[in-house]
C-alpha cells in the first residue's frame, strides 16, 4: 500500500453553510462544482477535503447517522510558528468556529489548540518545533 491520505470527507448538516465556512471563513480553495451537487471538494496540499451531507455519508458507510459525543477523530493543521497557531485559531473563530482548547504549550514540546467547525468536527492547529527543525535540516542537505 502506498501510505498517503487522498481525501478526508466530513459529514455536514448544512452543506452550503459548511462550504461558506471553509471557503469564505478559512479561505480554502473550493474546486469548481455544479450548485446542484451534493458534495464539495477543497484542494489542499497533498490531499482533498470533501463535504458531504451527514445522513448520506452515514448511509454510504452503512452506519447509523445518530449518535453523539467524541467521534475519536481529529484533523490536524500544522503551522510554521507559534504565532501562526494563534492567527489560524483567530481566523477560524471569526469564521464561526468554536475554540475548544485555546492555544497553549503542550507536553510534547509544541504549541497547539483546537477548534470545532459548525458541525463539531475537531481541528487541531499546532506548531511542532521538532518538525520545523527537521525540515530545516533536510533543506540544508
Amino acid at each position: 500500500m502506498d501510505p498517503h491520505v487522498s481525501i478526508v470527507t466530513l459529514g455536514v448538516s448544512d452543506l452550503e453553510r459548511s462550504i461558506a465556512f471553509y471557503r469564505d471563513g478559512l479561505s480554502l480553495p473550493l474546486r469548481e462544482r455544479d450548485p446542484d451537487d451534493d458534495i464539495a471538494f477543497f484542494t489542499l496540499s497533498g490531499t482533498w477535503l470533501a463535504l458531504y451531507p451527514w445522513d448520506a455519508l452515514a448511509e454510504d458507510a452503512t452506519v447509523s447517522p445518530t449518535g453523539d459525543g467524541f467521534s475519536g477523530v481529529t484533523i490536524a493543521h500544522n503551522t510554521d510558528s507559534r504565532d501562526e497557531v494563534d492567527a489560524v485559531l483567530a481566523e477560524a473563530e471569526a469564521a464561526g468556529a468554536t475554540i475548544e482548547k485555546p492555544a497553549q504549550d503542550v507536553f510534547w514540546g509544541g504549541y497547539s489548540g483546537y477548534f470545532a467547525d459548525p458541525d463539531g468536527h475537531l481541528w487541531e492547529v499546532a506548531w511542532d518545533p521538532h518538525s520545523a527543525t527537521q525540515a530545516a535540516e533536510t533543506a540544508d542537505d
